[in-house]
């Protein structure tokens, strides 16, 4: 017995389906089920083991009056024990009648594994305070910690900062005291990305 030719009438589904499962490989499968036949018609990436032409059992929603068009997001657990997060969208045909529904299975489980191990990795937990003994003059620090609260005070970036930002900066460092410590004008120039010559120059329009 030859299987039945693809329904042309849910072809652009099928296309549909391709396209969303493509572009998140290989996490996604996409199921199309058609409502006339209750039957699973298409499934792209196939990630649950089900195969075209199983029972869809979607009776519910052959009803015009189901008025949802997307149902979910919602989740449940694969045959290998992976969680998947699903959403089913209700296609209807052009005289609004339910005919297919389409179902997204997103597997998470991937992702939950990787917000583990960064939760893991930056927990807090085991930091200790700074020592002293090594950061009492660490002038770097200070450095950073001011320049970035300059910055977001007024909503800028060091891609954003202006020559007349930068000079401001300087005059603003030199006030904290920042220069105080050993090859911070270096450090300065390099972190604003400007020569030395034009944060000495700076710096000395202050002593002038």
């Amino acid at each position: 017995m030859t299987a039945s030719p693809p329904d042309p009438a849910l072809e652009n589904f099928r296309t549909i389906a391709d396209a969303i499962a493509t572009l998140f490989y290989p996490h996604a499968e996409v199921v199309l089920h058609d409502l006339r036949t209750q039957k699973i018609d298409y499934i792209a990436n196939n990630l649950s083991k089900r195969e075209i032409g199983d029972d869809s059992s979607l009776e519910d929603m052959l009803s015009e009056d189901v008025s949802e068009r997307n149902i979910g997001p919602y989740e449940k657990l694969n045959w290998d024990g992976q969680k998947i997060r699903s959403l089913s969208s209700v296609l209807r045909d052009a005289q609004g009648r339910p005919l297919a529904v389409l179902c997204i299975n997103l597997n998470i489980s991937l992702f939950e594994n990787a917000k583990a191990a960064l939760d893991l990795f930056l927990s807090p937990g085991k930091l200790i305070p700074q020592p002293d003994s090594l950061f009492r003059d660490d002038w770097q620090e200070r450095i950073n910690t001011f320049l970035h609260a300059w910055m977001r005070e007024r909503q800028l970036s060091l891609n954003l900062l202006t020559r007349d930002h930068k000079r401001e900066l300087v005059l603003a460092l030199h006030a904290e005291g920042a220069f105080k410590g050993k090859s911070a004008s270096n450090y300065v120039a390099n972190v604003l990305n400007m020569g030395r010559a034009t944060v000495y120059k700076h710096l000395k329009e202050l002593k002038g």
